[in-house]
């Protein structure tokens, strides 16, 4: 499933083709996604203009004027592809084409632009919420801080690990204590703090969740400058491939040797929580 970096260039790769556009034109090919679409869903989108883009989580929201906000969520496989004068970005190859036939929702905007949704095991879901109330919607009404946010603090991060028997690893990925996290960044950036993803997080010191804490920054920023990864299906809204796995540490790196200068341990593979981790047990301490 996309993470945060993932969802953040599918937003900006957007933003150009639909903040301040008006919907001309919007056609559902189903009446459902993961979920069923939202009652009078073309009606209410059609002549809508989009305020912006934002994002929560991995969440793409796009408030409206009418007072409503169109949720957008990509599953494992959704994808969004664009006509009309976006270009794919310089320096990154094209994903395949996607499949007509999984071709679900469709904008239309004054503009002239075309944004087509595609979703093969459609697991994606898109809602609208009305008024101010998107707060409240179940998604994010117990969802953590951004940890590209102000609020996501070495302070924030010791206060939720504080008596917690789980290891960090797993404690990151609930989003109730942090949003957008998902299993590969997590891995990454545990390596890149040389930090255990087993060990009980109430155990770890405070300069550790400091420096835990900026390496979730700095290793979330690195992917989204990047691209983002693109893992199975993922691609950007101009269609360009994420470059950030050609950079990994240790996902998917099994049995081979650890990169980090002056290490000679060997990746590792564990399950936790019904998830692949990966980390290196020589320097991950």
């Amino acid at each position: 499933m996309p993470e945060l970096p993932e969802v953040e260039t599918v937003r900006r790769g957007l933003e150009s083709s639909l903040s301040g556009a008006r919907l001309i034109r919007v056609e559902a090919r189903r009446g459902d996604l993961r979920f069923p679409l939202p009652e009078g869903f073309v009606q209410r989108l059609s002549g809508a203009r989009i305020l912006r883009l934002d994002r929560r989580g991995k969440y793409i929201l796009a408030p409206l004027d009418r007072g409503a906000t169109l949720i957008m969520h990509l599953g494992m496989t959704g994808r969004f592809a664009v006509e009309g004068g976006m270009a794919a970005g310089a320096g990154f190859a094209l994903a395949a084409p996607a499949d007509a036939k999984h071709a679900h929702i469709l904008f239309e905007t004054d503009a002239g632009a075309r944004v087509t949704y595609f979703d093969p095991r459609r697991f994606g879901s898109m809602d609208l919420i009305d008024g101010e109330g998107v707060g409240d919607h179940p998604a994010f009404r117990d969802m953590g801080p951004e940890p590209l946010g102000e609020t996501f603090t070495a302070a924030y991060l010791a206060q939720r690990f504080a008596g917690r028997r789980q290891g960090a690893k797993t404690l990151l990925l609930d989003q109730r204590i942090v949003a957008g996290l998902g299993n590969i960044y997590v891995c990454e950036a545990l390596h890149r703090a040389g930090l255990s993803p087993t060990k009980p997080a109430a155990a770890m010191s405070g300069r550790k969740i400091a420096r835990l804490v900026a390496e979730i920054r700095l290793v979330l920023e690195d992917a989204i400058a990047a691209g983002g990864s693109t893992l199975r299906d993922f691609a950007g809204a101009d269609g360009a491939l994420g470059y950030f796995q050609h950079r990994f540490n240790v996902y998917g790196r099994e049995h081979e040797p650890c990169l980090k200068p002056g290490c000679d341990g060997v990746i590792r593979r564990t399950v936790q929580a019904g998830r692949s981790t990966f980390h290196c047990p020589r320097c991950q301490s």
